[in-house]
């Protein structure tokens, strides 16, 4: 955690205890104790935990995902959750646009063929950025940025939310999921990873666009099946893709097919890999701190009196 988020939790008269290298186990021991809890993406806070943290109100996950937290648990508890999508939503918008136009102009690949003395202008000639039509899938906080610097660019950028999209004052285009399936010839993903999107790109997704397309991947790696999202570049319906994220990201622990797949992915010169840094700035760093320190200031204030309690909260 950044030193921002005690400064503003002291300040607030929260009694904090920062241990950033406790484990699973000792957090077990000690939640009992605790009204808060703040974690980053690696910590659990599965059934088991919920069944020690007796008198737990609120976990402020310092991100925007909350896929290592059980909603489910959480919510059937009254437990509030906290998190900071606002912290980081210029990074990863700032990410998505270095990615397709690294893609769309083919700088990676031909930085690497210059550094081996070859020379090629025709087959590393590029395409505008602003003559593309973008589908943003997701439109919250990280996806409104993403339209905004795609609008700049002069794109046409079709906008599709789940929960619904009331209005935008970007000039972006509400659409349909098939309206973004008939125009776009990017797709831009900005959704949380729960039971509905797990594996939500796979094979049946891709073929329902009436052109080729390029996949951007900021959001989590299990939406994307690898092993289709691979068959489809093959035969051409995905140009290429730019992925912040995989569906397994510790590249030890790999199964077999996750390994094919991986050493695939690897080989392919119009696919950009970044290890989940998206969302994860010097900037970025503290803004996310910040935020959920505030919000978590605020919850205490609203919500558990103005008289704050003594019992501690932990950023973990």
């Amino acid at each position: 955690m950044h030193p921002s988020i005690i400064k503003i939790l002291e300040e607030t008269g929260i009694e904090t205890h920062y241990e950033p290298t406790i484990t699973q186990e000792a957090i077990f021991e000690k939640i009992k104790d605790y009204e808060g809890i703040i974690v980053r993406g690696k910590i659990k806070l599965d059934k088991d935990f919920f069944k020690k943290a007796t008198n737990l109100k609120y976990i402020g996950r310092a991100g925007a995902g909350k896929d290592n937290i059980d909603l489910e648990v959480a919510e059937s508890l009254g437990i509030t959750i906290l998190n900071a999508p606002e912290g980081n939503r210029d990074a990863v918008a700032e990410h998505v646009i270095g990615m397709i136009l690294n893609l769309l102009n083919k700088i990676s690949g031909a930085d690497k063929e210059i550094r081996n003395r070859i020379w090629k202008r025709e087959a590393n000639r590029g395409v505008e950025l602003g003559s593309q039509t973008v589908g943003v899938i997701g439109f919250g906080n990280t996806g409104r940025e993403v339209a905004k610097r795609l609008t700049s660019f002069g794109c046409k950028v079709l906008a599709y939310d789940i929960r619904g999209i009331k209005y935008s004052e970007l000039g972006v285009i509400i659409s349909s999921l098939e309206n973004i399936f008939q125009e776009a010839d990017i797709v831009s993903l900005h959704i949380p990873l729960d039971n509905h999107n797990r594996n939500l790109v796979n094979k049946d997704f891709f073929v329902k666009f009436q052109k080729p397309i390029w996949l951007i991947n900021t959001a989590r790696g299990e939406i994307v099946n690898t092993a289709d999202l691979l068959e489809q570049i093959k035969i051409g319906k995905v140009l290429g893709a730019g992925l912040d994220v995989l569906e397994n990201e510790k590249l030890e622990t790999l199964s077999l097919p996750q390994k094919q797949n991986f050493e695939d992915l690897i080989k392919l010169p119009n696919v950009l890999l970044t290890p989940h840094v998206a969302g994860w700035t010097f900037d970025s760093y503290r803004k996310i701190s910040e935020v959920l320190g505030r919000k978590i200031a605020l919850f205490y204030k609203v919500h558990l009196n103005q008289n704050l309690s003594k019992s501690p909260i932990t950023p973990l």
